[in-house]
């Protein structure tokens, strides 16, 4: 196997380089009969798309998606519908003098190590660039998500959390860094101000939430929902961590602070807390889903660090070119996309195996 395919009913397979002529993507198992454009996709990958503020790398590429197929008379037909976004600002030259040399915290060495060959412009297939493409799968599983509600936001940049009193969805769409708290998002422009002059990176953690989520869907041992989300955003370039609900948070809370306690509330199952992200045993319980990953600093910086190239030899790499100071922002978008993907892929397994399922947390009657 190549390892280029995500999920099993809802299937997202991927192609392309980063400095290649185009990048693109195959989603197979998409339901027919779903209303679909370019329109419906793009909005997406637009939010992603590279060169919008100072704070992301200056490649400018439009990001215009074209629908190869898959599609007729704006709906689904349940076939494959293939995708591709072409690269029009590559400047491979920028990565000559990395040709033969591997860049710490890159995936250099690693490719190098398993293929023997390795794509160095711009990262060739290890790069971010192929996110787009999940970005546009995503947009497709928002479609088949019908009535759920997906959002993400940076949470934490560098040091610099944000103060959860202060959130407001609203305030995500009003900065450049998809930040919920306002008086957070003025503090981080000066403070990524100073690292992009030095030259630097830092990192971030970012926050998606999916609200509407029918129960029911996961399996208890190896198809459970937060195993397969955590897999899912830590697939993400640059991510290090992943967790659900409270996540590691969890471990400094007592058997009766972190019990989510629940109560009847019109015919349904209500919760008094959310300490549990949403899944219960691996399985969704109706309530928001609620999932948190860390993003590592850029790799690519000015400063001059050691390491070695191919013939063995130790040298200085610096990394010219555009790059992200902090490849998190970009990252909000991508979060959401992986965690619509796995949701899409979920539903669809839910519905095949239980397709009488309540939607919403109601108890049978005995």
């Amino acid at each position: 196997m190549s390892h280029n395919s995500f999920g099993r009913l809802f299937r997202l397979t991927t192609w392309g380089e980063s400095h290649g002529p185009a990048i693109g993507c195959v989603i197979d198992g998409c339901p027919p009969r779903i209303a679909l454009t370019e329109a419906d996709i793009q909005p997406w990958l637009d939010l992603r798309r590279p060169g919008q503020s100072r704070f992301t790398t200056q490649r400018q590429e439009p990001d215009a998606v074209r629908i190869l197929s898959g599609v007729f008379e704006g709906m689904t037909t349940g076939t494959p519908i293939a995708m591709v976004i072409d690269n029009v600002d590559q400047r491979s030259r920028d990565y000559g003098e990395i040709a033969t040399r591997m860049r710490p915290g890159h995936a250099d060495l690693a490719y190098e190590l398993k293929y023997g060959i390795r794509d160095y412009r711009g990262g060739g297939r290890s790069s971010a660039r192929e996110t787009a493409m999940r970005v546009a799968g995503g947009a497709i599983a928002r479609k088949v998500l019908a009535g759920v509600r997906i959002r993400g936001a940076l949470v934490q940049m560098g040091p610099h959390a944000i103060d959860r009193a202060r959130w407001d969805w609203a305030e995500v769409e009003r900065n450049p860094f998809f930040c919920p708290d306002p008086e957070a998002a003025a503090q981080w422009e000066g403070y990524l101000g100073a690292i992009r002059k030095a030259g630097s990176s830092c990192g971030a953690v970012i926050e998606v939430v999916a609200e509407g989520v029918v129960p029911g869907l996961g399996a208890p041992i190896y198809g459970k929902l937060d195993a397969d989300i955590a897999a899912a955003l830590m697939g993400i370039n640059a991510v290090k961590g992943v967790e659900i609900g409270d996540g590691f948070g969890a471990a400094a809370l007592s058997g009766e602070a972190n019990a989510d306690e629940m109560h009847m509330a019109e015919g349904a199952v209500a919760f008094g807390s959310n300490h549990a992200g949403g899944i219960l045993g691996g399985i969704s319980t109706g309530q928001p889903i609620v999932a948190r990953f860390a993003v590592k600093p850029t790799s690519s910086i000015l400063t001059p660090r050691a390491s070695v190239d191919r013939d063995g030899h130790d040298v200085e790499v610096m990394t010219k070119g555009r790059h992200d100071p902090c490849v998190g922002i970009r990252a909000v978008p991508v979060g959401e996309a992986m965690l619509a993907l796995v949701l899409a892929d979920h539903l669809l397994r839910h519905r095949a195996q239980n397709p009488d399922a309540p939607t919403r947390a109601t108890l049978p009657r005995n």
